[in-house]
């Protein structure tokens, strides 16, 4: 992923909402200009002067050319608008170019254009994972695959948030993940993963209804704080659901009645251990695809046992359907579309690739696939 100059971005209309800052002043003092005008404009033609001289009488007093008067200005009334028109007037346009200043000092107008090379970024992706919510859980998501090199995009409604992962060098989008017009904009139609992890569960429901109605082949994974949301998740189009509470209370029980296992799992399994730590142990994780043709297929786990100096162990297998298998036994059946994945020593690994090259066997590895 390339590392983007500015990459804030907005949904819809490519426009932030600006409820203060130095553009709402500029709006503000525009406004009130305008408002200045016409106020004094109507107090001229009330005098009696026509509406060409009252417009020109109006001009020529805020910016001060001093062509003189149009009419003479004897009435009280009269000089009191003009003095009016003076100080209101070039008080407005003072402050319509202090906030535009204001805006270049903040680099507002690099940030906008900072968003449309985003945009343009964001456009040329293809198999880009979406983020939807940067809190707590969002972050470490997005630090990870940041840091695995892998393409994707967050939207959020924060702009603190948004600030914070921009500073990181992710892309971001404001807006509400659940818009049509946001995912559009974070090229939804494109990405290979949507992974809602927003605090509400009725938000999370909502967005995985819409991911799911504008892309059919997206994998979707929820987040879901009520057990209870689970099966509306899966029912919503959620290809997986993942419900942090029960993760933590399950990893404090084993914690309890495990501790030594636990204690020897999460050195593992800790952030950057799947790539290093297991290779500190001489181990690695390979996925066997039974393809068509396979000499496995229907066939059960002890006929595909590959001798090896240290052995190796088959952890589970995801069939066709998605569904994942970890109680295995010497009978389970291979089928064909099923993916073995499989914890092996690494120099066992050219022994196992061998063993299956002839099978007609794809093997895919973090992320890599290969036909052999």
């Amino acid at each position: 992923m390339t590392e983007p100059e500015s990459h804030i971005s907005t949904a819809g209309n490519q426009r932030r909402p600006r409820h203060s800052g130095p553009f709402r002043k500029i709006i503000t003092g525009i406004s009130l200009f305008f408002a200045i005008c016409l106020i004094a404009v109507i107090g001229y033609v009330a005098a009696g002067w026509k509406l060409e001289d009252s417009i020109y009488m109006v001009i020529i007093t805020i910016f001060g050319v001093g062509y003189g008067e149009v009419q003479p200005v004897e009435s009280s009334a009269l000089r009191a608008l003009t003095i009016m028109v003076i100080i209101a007037g070039y008080g407005a346009v003072i402050y319509t170019i202090g906030g535009f200043m204001q805006m270049l000092i903040d680099g507002e107008i690099n940030r906008a254009l900072g968003a449309r090379k985003m945009a343009k970024e964001i456009e040329r992706m293809q198999g880009h994972t979406i983020i939807c919510g940067i809190g707590r859980m969002g972050s470490i998501l997005a630090r990870n695959l940041f840091a695995a090199g892998k393409p994707f995009v967050v939207i959020d409604c924060d702009e603190r948030r948004l600030k914070a992962a921009e500073e990181q060098g992710y892309w971001v989008i404001y807006g509400d993940a659940s818009e049509e017009t946001t995912l559009e904009q974070a090229g939804i139609a494109r990405a290979a993963v949507l992974a809602t992890v927003l605090s509400e569960d009725a938000t999370n429901v909502f967005v995985t209804i819409t991911a799911r109605e504008m892309n059919a082949d997206l994998m979707i994974i929820a987040r879901g704080e009520n057990p209870k949301t689970e099966k509306k998740l899966l029912g919503c189009g959620a290809n997986r659901v993942v419900l942090p509470t029960a993760i933590g209370a399950s990893k404090v029980a084993q914690l309890i009645m495990r501790p030594t296992a636990e204690n020897m799992l999460e050195e593992l399994t800790s952030e950057g251990a799947i790539k290093d730590e297991l290779g500190h142990f001489g181990l690695q994780f390979e996925e066997l695809q039974v393809t068509a043709g396979s000499a496995f297929v229907n066939k059960t786990l002890e006929k595909i046992e590959v001798r090896s100096e240290r052995g190796y162990l088959v952890v589970a297998i995801r069939r066709a359907n998605g569904d994942v298998e970890k109680d295995l036994t010497p009978d389970t059946t291979l089928l064909e579309g099923d993916t073995v994945i499989v914890l092996v020593h690494d120099t066992d690994v050219p022994r196992m690739t061998e063993k299956f090259a002839s099978k007609g066997i794809k093997i895919r590895y973090r992320g890599a696939t290969a036909e052999i």
